[in-house]
């Protein structure tokens, strides 16, 4: 899902608890009340477009970058990756793993969203 930065800040608030928008938040549906019941779905991966231009200006690179970013960075949230709770050594891999798929897509797709 795509939100700007008050609807990701609502899902942020209402699901998380922390009242402030974010760039990307991953709902795994193999974790909680239900895991199992779907094993084929991953889950749900919001991401701030908003949010994403403004970091992508910052960083002086393009948006779709950005966005792809971002969702390769929720899926590997969903694959159990985790660089908030887990230990130095966790959050290296999952930033090695980020930089990795990303150069893959860079490499093998334009990633641009208006072709």
């Amino acid at each position: 899902m795509i939100l700007d930065n008050s609807g990701i800040q609502e899902v942020n608030r209402e699901y998380l608890h922390r009242d402030r928008p974010t760039n990307v938040i991953s709902f795994a549906m193999q974790e909680g009340e239900g895991a199992g019941l779907l094993p084929l779905v991953l889950g749900d991966v919001v991401i701030s477009a908003e949010r994403a231009a403004t970091d992508a200006a910052e960083a002086e690179i393009p948006f779709e970058h950005e966005l792809w970013f971002l969702l390769v960075h929720g899926v590997l949230h969903l694959l159990g990756y985790d660089h908030e709770r887990g230990s130095a050594e966790e959050a290296e891999l999952m930033e090695a793993r980020e930089t990795e798929i990303f150069a893959q897509l860079v490499e093998e797709f334009p990633l641009s969203l208006n072709q």
